[in-house]
């Protein structure tokens, strides 16, 4: 487990779990899968709500019609996943990696993220809100909209990566780094307020930010 005094930006190593067994069966609600390899396989219909997921890793797995809802996912790799829509609302995940995900909508309003790097994600909407995310890394990422109003976000950092809506209404973020970040539209743009930017960044969302704080601008 990492030092959690040495891991701020540093989340989710690269090394996928070892010694998994193969999964057989199809998935359950409230159950708990330790050290198993999904690999291949489509795991919908099905529903894994409450169900823990801990050192397991899931790749080129299809997640449709699959619901997670107050699952957890613990010190697990998840690679080449696709869905059109992924329900995990109220969710957990720490110390883990998710890459290569494409997905239409993932829904995990209410989740908590501790220690988690997500690296090349293709999703039109990432729904946190309410949210925690603590730890966070954004690496290569194309998100059409990010929501995350109403959360909580700290030291969180997005590296080259595109996010076509940004929602951070009622948002509370603390040592955020948007600086890696192609941003074309934020709501609640004051909510900001915690977070670097680029100067390039700020001019091209000065007029948000004058059109949210009443400001009028003239010839």
């Amino acid at each position: 487990m990492t030092n959690p005094k040495t891991r701020r930006h540093e989340p989710a190593h690269d090394v996928a779990p070892t010694e998994t067994a193969p999964f057989r069966g199809t998935l359950a609600n409230a159950a708990d899968y330790e050290a198993l390899d999904f690999t291949g396989l489509t795991l919908g219909p099905a529903s894994a709500k409450g169900t823990t997921f801990l050192g397991c890793r899931l790749e080129r797995c299809g997640l449709d019609e699959v619901r997670l809802d107050g699952s957890r996912f613990v010190d697990c790799r998840l690679s080449e996943l696709t869905a059109t829509a992924i329900q995990a609302g109220d969710t957990t995940w720490r110390d883990t990696l998710v890459s290569s995900l494409r997905v239409g909508a993932f829904m995990a309003a209410g989740s908590t993220w501790d220690v988690v790097r997500l690296r090349g994600i293709k999703a039109n909407l990432l729904d946190l809100r309410g949210a925690r995310l603590t730890d966070v890394v954004f690496e290569d990422c194309e998100i059409g909209e990010l929501d995350l109003a109403g959360g909580e976000v700290r030291a969180v950092r997005v590296e080259a990566s595109s996010i076509d809506d940004l929602s951070v209404e009622g948002a509370r973020l603390s040592d955020v780094d948007l600086v890696g970040a192609r941003l074309r539209l934020v709501r609640g743009i004051t909510g900001l307020r915690g977070a670097a930017l680029s100067p390039a960044q700020l001019l091209d969302l000065a007029p948000q930010l004058a059109a949210d704080v009443g400001i009028l601008v003239r010839d």
